[in-house]
C-alpha cells in the first residue's frame, strides 16, 4: 500500500477479512489452507513539529480506521434483537527497526499484519517492499523453525525432505493495495498450484473498475486481454506475465536459484530501471520462466482492481507498463534457446509467436497510420500516397512536441488530438457500413475485416456470458484506436527516461506556498500514542519485537534493505544514461515504423506494378466490373493479424472447456460447510434483521461486474 484512498482500503480489507470468515483458523475442520495477511505501507511516517518522534500519515491513519471498522462489521456474533456493542479484542502494536508494526488477529482467528514501513530506516518503494516481504516470509518464517532444528542437532537429509514439501505447499498471494477478490477465487488459484507441481504462478482474471470513458475503454481491452491473449499463452506455451494486483506464486519457485536473489539486485544502468523498477511483476515472472517454472492463467478466478478514470493517470500507468513490457519480452526472446531447453512449457515455435507479437506491437503506429490513410482515400477519394502523406503529419508533429514539452504538456495535446481521432474514427465507421448498404456488397477488404472480427468478438463474448454486456464498449475501444495505439505509443517511448511512478503520487501544486505548521500548545508524543489515541473501541497494546526477529531485519536491512543515499552526481548520470537510452531505442522505433511507411508509400507510386486486384462482387456473388487494388505489404500484414486472432480464437476454446472441467470439479470437491461459511455462535433465524447480510446485501458473497464463473 501507498497512497490508497478510503474506498480502495475498505476494498481490500473486505476481501482479507472475508477469507477469514471463509477459512476460519477456530475450526479444526478446515485445516486444508492455513492462512495470515501482511500489508506493507510505503513510506507510512511524517515528521510533525514539537512531536518526540515520527508520526504516521494520514494514509496510514485511514487504514487503521479502515481495520476498525471492518473488525467491527464482521463481529455480529451475537444476534439478538437488542444487544450490547462489543468490544473489539485488544490488538499489538510493535515499534521495528523498519518503523512499526501493527498485529489484528481477525474474528475467527486468522492474523492481519500491517507493516508500517519508515522512509529513513528502510528502502521504499514497490520493489523493495516485495524484496521485504519475500525474505521476512520466506527467509525468516519459512526456514527459521527448521534452522533452529538443525542447530538441535536433527537429521539433515530429514530436514531437507520437510523444508523441500514445505516449500512446494507455501504459496504468496501478492496483491495491490486496491483489489477485491472473494475466497473462492484464492481457492482456485490454491487448487492449480496444488494439483500441477511445475506451475509457479497463477493469476486470475482481472476486472478493472470505476466509472467514466476511460474505465470503459479499459473493460474492454483487459477482457479482450484476458479473452484472448492470455488463454492463448497458457495453451501455447505459458502466461508471460502474472499481474502484481491478484497472482498466487510458489514459494520453492520465488526460493529458486537466481529468482529472489537476482529480484533484489540494484538498478544499476539505465535498462535495469526500465526493466526492473517499471514492470515489477512482468520482471519477477521472467525469471521464473527462466528457471523453468509453469505461470498459468485461471480464468474462474476473478479479482477486481481500480482503473485509472483520468486521462493523464492513464497514459503515465501505460508509459510504465509499454517499454516495461517491451524490455522483457526482448530479454526472453533473446534467451529463446536456453529458455526452450530449460522451461518444458516454452518451445521455440511459442517464442515466434511472441516474436510476431512484438513486431506487430512496434509497427503500430505506421499502421495506424496506414489505416488512417486508408480511410482517407476511402472516404475522399484521396491518391493513397497524398493519403499516406496526410495521415502522418499529425503524429509526426506530436513526435516532435514530445520531445521538447512537459510530460503534462504532452499528455493534453494528446487528449485534444484523441477527441479529433475519434471523431474522424466514428466518420469512417459509419461511412463503411454506408458504403456497404449503398453498393450492396460486404465483399470488400474493408468490410470482410470488420464484419469478420465483430463476429469473432461477439462468439467470444457469448463463450463468457456473464461478461457479454462488455462486448458494448467495444465500439468505444474502436473510436480509441489511434490513442491507444498511436499516440499513446509515442508519448510511452518518448518518456520512458521518466522512471517515476506516474500514479498516485500527491505533490503541491507548482507556486503553491508551503502550509504553515499549527502553532504546537503542547510536546506531542509518537506514533504509537498516535494510534492508541484514535479509537476507543479496538485498544492498540504495545508489545516488544522479539530479539532474533530484530537481530533478522537489521541484517537484511545492512544486506539489501539500506536507504538508498542521495547521491546527486549519480542521480545526474543515471539521468543522462536513462536519456541516451531512450534516444537509441527511439531512434530504432520510429526508424522501423518510418521504414514500414516508406516501402508501403513506394508501392503505391508503382501501383499499376506493385499491386493485388481482387475482382469486387456483390451480395449474389456476381462480378460488378471493377477491382480492388490492395498493396502486398499490407495485404500480408493484415493476413497475418488475422491469423494471430483465429489462434486465439481456437485457443480460447480450448481453455473455456478445462476452465469448465476444474470449476466444476473445483464446486464439486469445495466442501459445503466452507461454501456456506457457518457461524457456529449464531442461531440460525431467516428472520434476524440485524445481521451483516441484511445491512450488506450479499457482502461475502458479491461478484461485481458480474464476473467468470466458467
Amino acid at each position: 500500500m501507498w497512497h490508497e484512498t478510503y474506498t480502495e482500503m475498505m476494498q481490500i480489507i473486505f476481501s482479507v477479512f472475508r477469507l477469514d470468515k471463509y477459512r476460519p483458523k477456530k475450526d479444526p475442520k478446515d485445516t486444508d489452507v492455513i492462512f495470515e495477511t501482511h500489508i506493507f505501507f510505503d513510506d507510512a511516517f511524517k515528521d510533525v513539529p514539537g512531536s518526540l518522534g515520527r508520526h504516521i500519515n494520514e494514509y496510514a491513519e485511514t487504514l487503521v480506521e479502515t481495520i476498525r471498522e471492518v473488525y467491527s462489521i464482521f463481529m455480529g456474533d451475537d444476534r439478538s434483537l437488542f444487544r450490547m456493542q462489543q468490544q473489539i479484542p485488544d490488538q499489538n502494536i510493535l515499534r521495528t527497526p523498519y518503523g512499526g508494526r501493527l498485529e489484528v488477529t481477525m474474528p475467527h482467528g486468522n492474523k492481519l499484519v500491517v507493516h508500517f514501513k519508515d522512509k529513513q530506516l528502510i528502502r521504499h518503494k514497490k520493489r523493495w517492499s516485495q524484496v521485504m516481504y519475500l525474505y521476512y516470509l520466506l527467509g525468516w518464517r519459512l526456514m527459521t523453525k527448521y534452522y533452529i532444528s538443525w542447530v538441535n542437532g536433527e537429521e539433515e537429509a530429514e530436514l531437507k525432505t520437510k523444508i523441500e514439501k514445505e516449500k512446494h505447499n507455501t504459496y504468496l498471494l501478492a496483491l495491490d493495495g486496491d483489489t477485491g477478490f472473494q475466497p473462492a477465487a484464492v481457492m482456485l488459484l490454491i487448487d492449480r498450484l496444488k494439483l500441477y507441481p511445475l506451475v509457479g504462478a497463477a493469476c486470475g482474471r482481472i476486472h478493472p473498475t470505476g466509472s467514466g470513458p476511460m474505465v470503459w475503454f479499459q473493460k474492454f481491452e483487459y477482457a479482450i486481454g484476458h479473452w484472448l491473449q492470455k488463454t492463448a499463452e497458457h495453451v501455447f506455451g505459458c502466461v508471460l506475465c502474472s499481474p502484481g494486483c491478484f497472482s498466487l506464486f510458489r514459494a520453492a519457485a520465488l526460493m529458486d536459484n537466481n529468482v529472489m536473489k537476482r529480484y533484489s539486485t540494484k538498478s544499476l544502468e539505465a535498462r535495469h530501471y526500465i526493466q526492473y523498477d517499471q514492470g515489477e511483476d512482468r520482471w519477477l515472472c521472467t525469471l521464473l520462466l527462466k528457471q523453468g517454472w509453469r505461470v498459468e492463467y485461471n480464468a474462474a478466478s476473478d479479482a477486481y482492481t481500480n482503473a485509472p478514470e483520468e486521462f493523464n493517470e492513464f497514459y503515465n500507468q501505460r508509459r510504465r507498463w509499454g517499454p516495461s513490457t517491451m524490455a522483457n519480452i526482448v530479454d526472453l526472446l533473446g534467451s529463446t534457446n536456453m529458455i526452450s531447453k530449460r522451461n518444458r512449457s516454452v518451445s521455440k515455435l511459442y517464442m515466434l509467436y511472441h516474436l510476431f507479437g512484438i513486431t506487430s506491437s512496434i509497427l503500430g503506429p505506421a499502421t495506424i497510420c496506414l489505416m488512417i490513410a486508408g480511410s482517407f482515400t476511402f472516404m475522399f477519394n484521396f491518391h493513397p500516397s497524398g493519403a499516406l502523406i496526410l495521415a502522418v503529419i499529425p503524429p509526426a508533429i506530436y513526435l516532435g512536441l514530445c520531445f521538447k514539452l512537459k510530460s503534462d504538456t504532452q499528455i493534453l495535446i494528446a487528449a485534444v488530438m484523441s477527441v479529433g481521432y475519434a471523431f474522424f474514427m466514428l466518420v469512417v465507421v459509419m461511412s463503411i457500413i454506408g458504403t456497404m448498404v449503398k453498393d450492396k456488397t460486404i465483399l470488400t477488404p474493408s468490410s470482410i475485416f470488420i464484419i469478420a472480427m465483430a463476429i469473432l468478438y461477439v462468439i467470444t463474448a457469448t463463450m463468457h456470458p456473464q461478461e457479454f454486456f462488455l462486448v458494448f464498449y467495444g465500439f468505444l475501444y474502436i473510436l480509441c484506436i489511434p490513442s491507444a495505439y498511436l499516440l499513446l505509443a509515442i508519448y510511452s517511448m518518448v518518456n520512458m527516461n521518466n522512471v517515476s511512478w506516474g500514479t498516485r503520487e500527491t505533490m503541491p501544486a507548482a507556486g503553491a506556498a508551503t502550509p504553515a505548521a499549527p502553532p504546537q500548545t503542547r510536546v506531542q508524543k509518537g506514533w504509537v500514542s498516535q494510534l492508541q489515541s484514535m479509537s476507543d473501541d479496538m485498544y492498540l497494546q504495545e508489545a516488544t519485537l522479539d530479539k532474533d526477529e530484530e537481530e533478522f531485519w537489521r541484517e537484511l536491512q545492512t544486506k539489501y534493505l539500506e536507504p538508498l543515499p542521495e547521491d546527486k552526481k549519480k542521480q545526474k548520470k543515471i539521468t543522462n544514461d536513462l536519456r541516451e537510452l531512450r534516444n537509441k531505442i527511439t531512434f530504432v522505433y520510429f526508424i522501423c515504423n518510418a521504414l514500414w511507411l516508406v516501402a508501403t508509400f513506394t508501392l503505391q507510386l508503382f501501383e499499376a506494378t506493385f499491386t493485388i486486384r481482387l475482382p469486387k462482387v456483390d451480395l449474389d456473388l456476381e462480378f460488378t466490373g471493377e477491382y480492388i487494388a490492395i498493396d502486398p505489404v499490407s495485404f500480408m500484414f493484415i493476413l497475418g493479424y488475422a491469423v494471430l486472432v483465429v489462434v486465439q480464437f481456437v485457443a480460447m476454446l480450448y481453455h473455456r472447456i478445462y476452465t469448465l472441467i476444474h470449476f466444476v470439479a473445483f464446486v464439486d470437491t469445495e466442501s459445503k460447510a466452507a461454501k456456506q461459511v457457518p457461524d457456529p455462535e449464531i442461531d440460525d433465524d431467516d428472520d434476524d434483521d440485524d445481521s451483516d447480510e441484511v445491512f450488506f446485501p450479499n457482502l461475502y458473497f458479491r461478484s461485481e461486474d458480474g464476473g467468470t464463473l466458467v
